[in-house]
């Protein structure tokens, strides 16, 4: 069996570079470090370091078993923190991550609702984009993640969805402009995340062209402040109009799907109170 401070040090090691940061970080002494990452070579078998100059760098083999120890070692500090509220030791504590335009909208009346009915549960937010949001989650940072999808989530091992609803999409344009999206062929485009500028280019060739995409930028305030001057159009989701609608733009609904809205968590049920509580009241969040 791998030892669980042996994995620590694997982790540390390969999130700061060195055996010295390492060492730093652990607040180990350095031939410390460098003892325990011989043992765990020894228990499995298989080269995990090599040295780079005056670092040291994971070896294929280290890199697999320290992507398996942070998702290890996340959920055993999760546990541990759940069995502490179950046992009445402490309030216990909820980490929830959520993509931007979710955070601007219905996420804080959420967060209202369930700091209100549980005012001695520590609630902490971490923005973040989905493949972030349930890295985060599988590692045990976070208990819940708010995520989308404009395709069907496609499942994950250990993730269970849950979804929310579904989001439209919305045309953004300088007021004069036309309403139509083909009509806009010759316009300049701005695009978002990767996921999001996906979605766009797929929209624009079925209305028969290439966007040109002359701007590219996450922050939804931002892409609005450059429609409004002129600068180009776009296509947003709803929710990201519902946290900010800058004036001198148009929004024109676009027909057909939009973005699917789900809240993940890990592992089999029953879930621990805390995230099963917070789920409810981001259920009950969002008015359509």
């Amino acid at each position: 069996m791998l030892d669980l401070t042996r994995l620590r040090v694997l982790l540390a090691v390969a999130r700061h570079g060195s055996v010295t940061a390492a060492a730093e970080a652990l607040h180990y002494a350095q031939p410390s470090v460098s003892h325990h990452l011989a043992r765990l070579e020894a228990e499995t078998g298989a080269r995990l370091v090599q040295r780079v100059g005056r670092g040291v760098r994971l070896t294929p083999a280290g890199l697999l078993l320290a992507e398996r120890a942070e998702e290890i070692l996340g959920r055993l500090d999760a546990a541990e923190a759940e069995l502490t509220s179950l046992t009445g030791l402490t309030a216990g504590r909820v980490r929830l991550a959520a993509f931007p335009s979710a955070l601007g909208s219905f996420v804080p009346l959420a967060a209202a609702r369930f700091a209100a009915a549980h005012p001695g549960v520590a609630l902490s937010l971490v923005e973040a984009e989905p493949p972030a949001a349930l890295r985060l989650l599988k590692a045990g940072e976070v208990d819940l993640a708010v995520i989308f999808s404009f395709e069907e989530p496609a499942a994950e091992e250990g993730v269970r969805l849950t979804p929310l609803f579904d989001e439209p999409l919305h045309l953004v344009t300088a007021p004069e402009e036309t309403r139509d999206l083909a009509g806009l062929a010759e316009e300049r485009w701005i695009a978002g995340c990767e996921r999001c500028r996906t979605s766009l280019v797929r929209r624009c060739a079925a209305a028969g062209f290439v966007p040109q995409i002359a701007f590219t930028t996450d922050d939804y305030v931002a892409v609005q402040a450059l429609v409004a001057a002129g600068l180009g159009v776009t296509i947003l989701p709803d929710l990201a109009l519902r946290a900010h609608r800058a004036a001198g733009v148009r929004t024109v609904p676009l027909p057909g799907g939009g973005r699917h809205i789900s809240a993940a968590l890990y592992g089999t049920p029953p879930d621990p109170p805390g995230p099963s509580a917070l789920l409810d009241a981001l259920q009950a969040a969002h008015t359509p």
